[in-house]
């Protein structure tokens, strides 16, 4: 059985979704065929150093994928200041790559573009999703267009079925396989014995119309350059200042990040990280004693050991207490505005085991599925259950496996499938 991993972006963010399943596959059976196919050297440099053993032994094939033709590649080039260009563009030039695989495996949504532009019916995506977050855009009616997809816990199974019509027999509880890849090492900038200070994380999320960057983060980092009672780590999310401009279409909306001030960079109680591994890869979450930030779902991952927590409602939102949107949100303090943001910190620390704390081992419940077993384990096998039981190797010969050639019309304005 030929089992594909797609790593389409232009960070690496989604690695951690779903390398540790792919990993967790070669190891139940050496016979499958299990390959991680990439679009960009940074995300094949970070499959490397996270899978180099099973890349060295040949039990996972790392396939790099490209735009091949130079007409695309220009307007890859042209488009990707503003929109993520090449990563759309990619699979038309890829269609013989993914008509050889028995599955697909992947983390976002772009790729079901196989089944509804280009006419790969046959072919069967299973859905990784990545975080365990709490935003709308997450439980979009796209999500049921996936043959099988894995979430981390009841929560997501249940807003997937009733929110985005999912049909129940397509969703696995498999928890939640980046724990697996947890950093054994401590963050170096918290590393220093002789700083007590407390360290809070702060994580804006990119999306303009939810993000608390944009309308409040650089005076909060104002704010902290101005204090000593805190250390405190800056990483947003890493696509904030990928681009000069900031485009989402769940809800359209665009915004320049802009730049950091030299202040900020040189203040030698705040470590800046704008989009290395470790602002991936949990080593800031598992560092800090506070998480500061909006939307993000990497509070969640914050979350999985309750310590403090205090939210950002930079666009005076306002949800209803259940509003599933923001529950992370009853997790700690929200703050509204930035003169309330210190007695929030306050409140938030002073709450140590009290009533925040019960309100996120409820959530924490909800959110994942934890067993004795590792969730990458549970989601190689789910997917195993699901090709045996769908049909086995080969569902179609690959032939017959395009619909009428395909979709012809743009991808998005400039953006054609291939003729």
């Amino acid at each position: 059985m030929r089992i594909g991993f797609l790593l389409n972006h232009d960070q690496t963010h989604q690695i951690a979704h779903s390398l540790p399943i792919a990993l967790a596959l070669a190891e139940a059976d050496p016979g499958l065929e299990i390959i991680v196919a990439v679009t960009s050297d940074r995300i094949a440099a970070e499959v490397a150093r996270l899978a180099g053993p099973a890349l060295r032994s040949g039990a996972v094939t790392l396939r790099r994928l490209g735009i091949e033709r130079p007409g695309r590649r220009r307007a890859a080039r042209w488009l990707g200041g503003l929109i993520p260009a090449a990563k759309l563009l990619v699979y038309g030039d890829n269609l013989p790559f993914f008509e050889g695989l028995d599955l697909l495996v992947v983390s976002e949504k772009t790729s079901l573009l196989l089944k509804t532009h280009y006419g790969l019916d046959a072919l069967r995506i299973v859905h990784t999703r990545h975080g365990a977050g709490d935003r709308a855009i997450g439980f979009d009616r796209a999500s049921a267009g996936f043959d099988l997809v894995l979430v981390a816990g009841e929560k997501i199974r249940a807003r997937l079925i009733e929110q985005a019509g999912v049909a129940p027999e397509r969703i696995r509880i498999v928890g939640y396989p980046k724990f697996d890849l947890a950093p054994g090492h401590p963050a170096p900038f918290a590393a220093d014995p002789g700083d007590r200070r407390p360290i809070i994380l702060y994580n804006p999320h990119v999306s303009p119309h939810l993000s608390s960057w944009y309308r409040m983060g650089p005076r909060i980092l104002d704010w902290f350059v101005a204090q000593s009672r805190y250390r405190l780590i800056f990483a947003p999310h890493v696509m904030l200042f990928h681009r000069k401009w900031v485009v989402t279409i769940d809800r359209l909306s665009i915004n320049r990040p802009g730049r950091l001030a030299d202040a900020v960079r040189a203040a030698p109680h705040i470590h800046v990280d704008l989009g290395s591994p470790a602002s991936t890869d949990m080593t800031y979450t598992e560092a800090a004693d506070l998480y500061l930030g909006d939307v993000s779902s990497q509070v969640y991952e914050f979350m999985r050991r309750p310590r403090p927590i205090v939210a950002l409602d930079a666009h005076g939102l306002n949800p209803a207490p259940d509003d599933p949107d923001f529950a992370h949100w009853a997790a700690g303090p929200v703050v509204r505005d930035l003169d309330a943001l210190g007695p929030a910190l306050d409140e938030a620390f002073a709450d140590r085991g009290g009533r925040y704390a019960a309100v996120q081992r409820r959530l924490l419940e909800r959110t994942f599925s934890c067993t004795g077993e590792r969730a990458s384990i549970r989601a190689a096998q789910a997917i195993l259950d699901y090709a045996r039981t769908t049909g086995g190797d080969r569902v179609a010969q690959p032939a017959a496996r395009r619909r009428n050639g395909g979709d012809r019309r743009p991808l998005a304005p400039g953006l054609r499938s291939p003729a």
